[in-house]
């Protein structure tokens, strides 16, 4: 009998909701929406985050869509950022879930497809080991990260805005990842799931890159990639996603389905700060430096070019 993925790369069951269960839930309504998913634990760019939220005028709302923790393997950085991110509006991904109840068959959760390397996997699923050993100081922490919702649903511009991690349908789906919208394949499962979920906008995160990808009278699939690491080569920022009834200046690109303006906006940070306090903790020979830091020092091989997309053929290589 085959075996079935291995952890790292399996989608738990618990994992899933179904585009189904957005249709069905109650979409409050504000004017401006900030979706920032992957903050990974920077606290520099959840200070610059922050920054750019409070300049809005009210009615507004930031949602954190998961993966808020990850390199914050340190019980006093941990606690900060659980405390700041619970201030405002969250989901959980894949990470605080796993945190929150271990699925031994799940590892780090991501539910990586066969593009990403076994060896990022196991790194991956060794790094969960070592956030759950600081999380472990904080139970009432891992308490409220398992209570948070696996979605939620917003009215903006009178358009409803589903937050999600990973996909319509499941917490660690990759069906919004670059990816997978670069596909004709890709887009017609966007659009339907966009029907399925009676949604204008997906906004996402989880597959670390960002795409805004528009479909027409359909609506848009918005993904933030991270707002703790940089998102396109030789830069040094975060990108959070940015919904609202007004644009803002400033924009990296930008989307106007129905009345909605759909924008991404960089986040700076203390770039300097931030390699040591990530080097103080993941040093060279460790997981997470070899995963993740070239990526945190240069930025991945993915130009912001190819994040901005109209519903057309797009040829787009796999980043590194």
């Amino acid at each position: 009998m085959a075996e079935g993925p291995g952890p790292g790369r399996s989608c738990p069951v618990q994992y899933r909701y179904g585009a189904a269960a957005l249709a069905a839930a109650a979409a409050p309504e504000v004017e401006t929406l900030w979706v920032a998913g992957g903050l990974y634990g920077n606290r520099f760019a959840l200070a610059g985050l922050l920054e750019l939220f409070d300049a809005e005028p009210e009615p507004k709302q930031l949602v954190f869509n998961g993966d808020f923790h990850w390199f914050d393997a340190d019980p006093a950085l941990f606690d900060s950022i659980e405390r700041a991110v619970h201030l405002h509006a969250a989901t959980r991904g894949n990470v605080e879930t796993e945190l929150a109840d271990p699925d031994a068959t799940a590892g780090c959760g991501c539910g990586y497809p066969e593009w990403v390397g076994d060896a990022e996997v196991a790194r991956s699923n060794r790094i969960i080991e070592r956030l759950r050993a600081a999380a472990r100081a904080h139970p009432a922490a891992l308490g409220a990260l398992g209570r948070l919702p696996m979605f939620r649903v917003a009215t903006v511009a009178g358009e409803r805005i589903a937050l999600v991690h990973g996909d319509a349908d499941s917490l660690a789906g990759w069906g919004f990842s670059q990816e997978r919208l670069a596909t004709s394949g890709g887009r017609a499962a966007a659009r339907d799931s966009l029907a399925r979920a009676a949604v204008r906008v997906f906004a996402s995160s989880h597959t670390c890159l960002p795409v805004l990808q528009s479909l027409g009278t359909a609506g848009a699939i918005v993904n933030n990639g991270a707002a703790g690491m940089p998102n396109f080569e030789n830069t040094r920022f975060g990108v959070a996603t940015r919904i609202s009834v007004r644009p803002r200046r400033g924009a990296l690109y930008a989307a106007r389905p129905g009345r909605l303006h759909v924008e991404a906006h960089a986040i700076h940070y203390d770039h300097a700060a931030w390699i040591e306090q990530f080097l103080g903790l993941w040093p060279p020979g460790s997981d997470a430096y070899a995963s993740y830091y070239s990526r945190i020092a240069l930025g991945p091989r993915y130009a912001m070019g190819l994040a901005s997309r109209s519903d057309r053929p797009i040829a787009v290589k796999q980043a590194a």
